[in-house]
């Protein structure tokens, strides 16, 4: 069976502010760590008013220690906007404290124009995204030992242990460089679900080359859940995700996640209504064994050793609640 994890997002519900959702993200950790969850990984999204979730190094810190067992990550790090060194020692600082509970999820997704310019303005020298990689590697074995261009350069705290190192993506690219380099792969099927997802994934177990720190390929699938009591509150909480996602591929996105009674309120165009109907193919919508059975079956059409589930629903309570559902669905306990 397959370990269970939580992505989220720190939504900012209509009516609400980001120090509330903040405030909420630590609850849901708490609870996410009573329940019997592997992992709770928090995200890094930049210009997106509705969700608070901009630094998730910061926010992680508050979570290792507001929490006892569960691991705390990154869903991700945009890697490619900062320096690796850096990012050693934030997430070495982390482990430091917190040993084997931290995750350093990296990824490279482009945010908008300005927020590109904004973060790379002060670079003067261009690193390739796998040289990058590469970097994090090196400094999280304290080698110096090899052809580096920092060779004796070590990242401090050093540390017994280290962070576990995941790569994010959504296809064969980055299932080639996670399998070269020896990484962890994170498929977001829940941003891209596409047909050849599997075989990426496949790809990546085949020509997985060990490394320093993951000895054999590890895979998980991040996918977007709506779990209530009843297949009907399901779809009502859905439809909300629906507006939601709507609201963010817009060019003036309102600053809150909207309510329930907001998306019912609103309804859908013609022209939103397709747009919905292909958002679906992201989700999972239901009741908790409804849920839990299509979980199953994509984890093993992927073949994956851990599900991370975002709760990207509106209300504390719902998304509590879904937490909750989820994990008696499957059995969950603290070991």
């Amino acid at each position: 069976m397959f370990a269970l994890n939580i992505l989220d997002y720190s939504p900012i519900d209509e009516g609400a502010a980001a120090r509330d959702a903040l405030l909420q993200t630590i609850e849901l950790a708490k609870l996410a760590d009573r329940l019997g969850y592997r992992r709770f990984w928090v995200a890094e999204h930049h210009k997106v008013l509705s969700v608070a979730g901009s630094s998730p190094e910061m926010l992680m810190m508050q979570l290792a220690a507001s929490t006892e067992r569960i691991r705390i990550g990154s869903g991700g790090v945009m890697l490619p906007h900062y320096s690796s060194y850096k990012v050693a020692e934030n997430f070495r600082m982390l482990e430091a404290l917190h040993p084997d509970r931290i995750d350093l999820g990296i990824g490279r997704s482009r945010s908008y124009k300005d927020v590109n310019q904004a973060l790379n303005e002060s670079k003067g020298i261009k690193v390739s995204y796998e040289q990058q990689i590469q970097d994090l590697q090196k400094y999280f074995t304290d080698d110096t030992e090899s052809t580096h261009r920092f060779r004796q350069l070590v990242a401090t705290p050093i540390t017994e242990t280290a962070p576990e190192m995941w790569l994010l993506g959504t296809g064969h690219g980055s299932a080639a460089i996670a399998a070269k380099n020896g990484l962890a792969y994170a498929f977001a099927h829940f941003a891209r679900p596409a047909a050849d997802g599997a075989e990426a994934v496949a790809t990546y177990r085949e020509k997985f080359r060990p490394s320093d720190l993951l000895a054999e390929p590890h895979v998980a699938i991040a996918v977007f859940a709506v779990v209530a009591d009843t297949a009907e509150e399901a779809e009502r909480l859905a439809q909300a995700l629906d507006l939601w996602l709507l609201f963010v591929e817009s060019e003036t996105p309102p600053p809150y996640y909207p309510s329930i009674d907001t998306a019912e309120r609103r309804g859908f165009s013609r022209s939103e209504r397709e747009k919905v109907e292909k958002n679906r193919e992201r989700m999972i919508i239901g009741d908790a064994e409804t849920v839990k059975a299509e979980i199953v079956r994509l984890a093993d059409v992927y073949g994956a050793d851990e599900v991370t589930v975002i709760p990207n629903v509106s209300g504390a309570a719902n998304r509590m609640k879904m937490l909750s559902l989820l994990a008696e669905a499957f059995s969950l306990s603290v070991e």
